[in-house]
C-alpha cells in the first residue's frame, strides 16, 4: 500500500505545494531560517531525522537491554554493578530490544540521565512536540478538558511545534505514523479529519494505544482495521507504512519521521510469534518492590503491603507481556535501519529512540501504572545515532524530552533564538563538544486526577481517587498534584518535590545514597538547602524559554535571594497548582 501525501484537493499550510519550486533565490528566502547548518558543507542536503517513540517504556526496571547504567536484573533483582558475566549473558538473552541497542545505542550515544517533565502520555508528548514544560504548553492530563489535542492546543500550540517549523521554515518532508495524543480524533476536537499543521504525511491512531480493532487517520480520512495479524497488527502496520514512505518520498528534500508505537502500553497484545517469549521472566524484585512507602505522600502510603498474590501475578504477567510487545518494536527498528542503509540515507540520518514516560510494577506496593514522581516513572531510555556521533558513547548529562525539539531544529540549522522552547539542543553533546556548560536541574510537574464519585468496584473508597486497580490500590488522586526539581551535579544527586495538598507535603531524596528512593530525608536535610530548593522549584515553575535554563542551586552562577521567596511566593504558587483553564 502506497502512502500518499496530503490530498491535492486539501492544501495545507506547510505542505510542499506552498514551497516555491521555480526560483532558487525564492526558495532560499523561504528556508532562510535554516541556512548555515553547523558541520554541513555548502550544497549538501541537510541531515534527515527519525524519532522513534514508544509508549510507557521504562528505563529503570529493565525496559532497555543491560548497559553500564541499568539498575536491575529482571530475574535476580541484583543491581547492575553486582552482575557476573554469566548473569549478564543470561540477562542479554532475555531482553526484548537487543537489535535496537546494537543498531542505535552501540552505534551512537546512550543518555543515562534522560527524564520526562510529566509522567503521563499526553503532557509528555506535548512537551516533545513543543519543547516546553507542561506549565507552558498547558496540557495537564489525557483529557480534552486537560488540553490533550483540544481546540485550544490545535490553535495555540500545534502551529509552533518543531515539525511545523521544520516543514514551513526548513523545507523538510514530515511524516507521522502512530499514536499522536490520547484525545486525537475526538469529535469535539475536529475528529480524524484534523491533520495538525506542518505534516506532509499523516498516519495517526485515533485516541489511545491499541494493537487491533483501531481506526487511523490517513491524511484526514478514516480507515478502520480489524484483528487479522498479517494486515492489522499496529506495530507492523507502522513499520510497513514507514518503509513505504522511504520508497516514495522526494529525494530532493531532507525528511523528518516520527514513528510512535503502541508498545509497550496496555493492553499488551503481542504478535502471535512472540506470545510465548519471556516465560521465565518476572518483574524486578528490587529494594523498593512490595514495601510500604514510609514517609511518603498519603497516596503511596495507602497501597496495601504486602501485595496480594493475585496482584503480584497480575503485575508479573503485565511485565512479561510488555516485553513481548517490544519484540515487534525491535523488528521495526531493524527493518527501518536496513532500509535507510539500502537507500543510502543512513549515514546522513540522525535516529532518536525514546519513550513518553516510565512505568512501575510493584514498587512501593503500587501494582502497575505511571504518574508518580519516582525514577521508575520519570526516567526514560534515550539512544541516538547519526552523523558526527562516535559509537559506544554514554553521556551522563541531565537531559529531558523538551530537548528533542530544539535538537532536531538545530540539526536542521534553524535559529533556536526564534523559538519559545524551554529545552536545549543536545547537538553539542552528541558531537562531543568539550568544556560544555550544561544544566544541573530539570522540572517535573504533574496534576493529579480523581473521580467525583465513589468507584463502584471499590465502595470503601471515598471520591477523589482514580486508577484503583487491582485490589483497589489507587494510583492517582486530585491532590496527587506535585512539582519537583531533579538535580544532578558533580557533588549532588537530589530530587526535591512539593505536593499541592493541605500540608504542602515535601519529599526529598539523595539518590547517591538511596537510588531506590526509599528514605524521604525532607525532615533531616539542611534547612538552608531546603529553602534554596524550594526557591528554585518556584522559579522553574514560572520559567519560560531562556529563564528555564538559568543556573541551578549547585551551579557556580547561581544566586539566591531569600527575599524573593516572600515577594514571589503567592503569584508563583497560584500559577503552579492552579487548575488549567482552556
Amino acid at each position: 500500500m502506497r502512502l500518499l501525501p496530503l490530498a491535492p484537493g486539501r492544501p495545507r499550510w506547510g505542505s510542499s505545494r506552498h514551497l516555491p519550486s521555480c526560483s532558487p533565490t525564492l526558495l532560499l528566502l523561504v528556508l532562510g531560517g535554516c541556512l548555515g547548518v553547523s558541520g554541513v558543507a555548502a550544497g549538501t542536503r541537510r541531515p534527515n531525522v527519525v524519532l522513534l517513540l514508544t509508549d510507557d517504556q521504562d528505563e529503570v526496571l529493565g525496559g532497555m537491554p543491560f548497559s553500564e547504567y541499568s539498575t536491575t536484573n529482571c530475574q535476580t533483582g541484583l543491581r547492575g554493578e553486582e552482575l557476573s558475566q554469566e548473569h549478564l549473558r543470561t540477562y542479554l538473552e532475555r531482553t526484548p530490544l537487543k537489535k535496537t541497542r546494537a543498531l542505535i545505542g552501540e552505534m551512537g550515544m546512550t543518555f543515562s540521565s534522560a527524564y520526562v517533565p510529566s509522567a503521563l502520555c499526553c503532557p509528555s508528548r506535548a512537551s516533545i512536540l513543543t519543547g516546553k514544560y507542561p506549565h507552558n504548553h498547558h496540557v495537564v492530563n489525557n483529557t480534552l478538558e486537560g488540553n490533550c489535542s483540544s481546540k485550544s492546543w490545535q490553535k495555540i500550540q500545534e502551529p509552533n511545534t518543531f515539525p511545523a517549523i521544520l516543514r514551513s521554515m526548513c523545507g523538510y518532508q514530515t511524516f507521522f505514523a502512530g499514536k499522536y495524543l490520547n484525545e486525537y480524533g475526538a469529535p469535539d476536537a475536529g475528529g480524524l479529519e484534523h491533520v495538525p499543521l506542518g505534516w506532509s504525511y499523516w498516519y495517526a491512531l485515533e485516541k489511545n494505544s491499541k494493537y487491533y480493532n483501531y481506526t487511523l487517520s490517513i491524511n484526514g480520512k478514516a480507515r478502520k482495521h480489524g484483528e487479522n495479524y498479517s494486515v492489522d497488527y499496529l506495530t507492523d502496520v507502522l513499520a510497513n507504512v514507514s518503509l513505504d514512505f522511504l520508497n516514495y518520498k522526494s529525494n530532493f528534500e531532507p525528511f523528518f519521521m516520527m514513528i510512535a508505537t503502541p508498545a509497550p502500553h496496555s493492553p499488551w497484545t503481542a504478535a502471535p510469534q512472540y506470545q510465548k517469549a519471556f516465560q521465565s521472566v518476572f518483574a524486578p524484585r528490587n529494594k523498593n518492590f512490595n514495601i510500604h512507602g514510609t514517609n511518603k505522600h498519603w497516596l503511596i502510603r495507602q497501597a496495601k503491603t504486602p501485595m496480594t498474590n493475585s496482584s503480584i501475578q497480575f503485575l508479573d504477567n503485565a511485565f512479561r507481556k510488555r516485553w513481548q510487545t517490544l519484540l515487534s518494536v525491535d523488528d521495526l527498528v531493524e527493518k527501518l535501519i536496513k532500509r535507510l542503509e539500502f537507500t543510502g540515507e543512513l549515514n546522513n540520518t540522525y535516529i532518536f529512540y525514546t519513550s513518553d514516560n516510565g512505568y512501575h510494577t510493584g514498587q512501593f506496593s503500587l501494582p502497575i501504572d505511571k504518574r508518580q514522581l519516582y525514577e521508575f516513572d520519570i526516567k526514560v531510555p534515550l539512544l541516538v545515532r547519526g552523523p558526527g556521533i562516535k559509537p559506544n558513547q554514554t553521556s551522563k548529562m541531565l537531559v529531558a524530552n523538551i530537548d528533542l525539539g530544539p535538537t532536531v531544529l538545530d540539526i536542521a540549522g534553524y535559529d533556536l533564538n526564534k523559538t519559545q522552547m524551554d529545552g536545549m539542543s543536545l547537538l553539542p553533546i552528541l558531537r562531543g563538544a568539550s568544556n560544555l556548560t550544561w544544566r544541573s536541574d530539570v522540572l517535573v510537574e504533574y496534576q493529579g486526577e480523581g473521580r467525583n464519585v465513589t468507584d463502584p468496584t471499590c465502595p470503601s473508597l471515598s471520591p477523589g481517587v482514580s486508577q484503583c486497580f487491582p485490589d483497589c490500590v489507587c494510583e492517582d488522586a486530585y491532590n496527587n498534584t506535585y512539582a519537583c526539581v531533579r538535580t544532578m551535579s558533580a557533588l549532588w544527586n537530589l530530587q526535591y518535590c512539593e505536593f499541592d495538598d493541605q500540608e504542602v507535603f515535601v519529599e526529598v531524596y539523595n539518590l547517591t545514597a538511596d537510588p531506590d528512593q526509599i528514605t524521604n530525608i525532607a525532615k533531616n536535610i539542611d534547612p538552608e538547602l531546603l529553602g534554596k530548593m524550594n526557591y528554585r522549584l518556584m522559579m522553574l515553575q514560572s520559567c519560560s524559554g531562556p529563564t528555564c535554563r538559568t543556573p541551578g542551586v549547585f551551579d557556580p552562577g547561581y544566586r539566591f535571594d531569600p527575599r524573593l521567596m516572600f515577594s514571589n511566593r503567592g503569584s508563583v504558587r497560584t500559577r503552579r497548582f492552579s487548575k488549567h483553564l482552556l
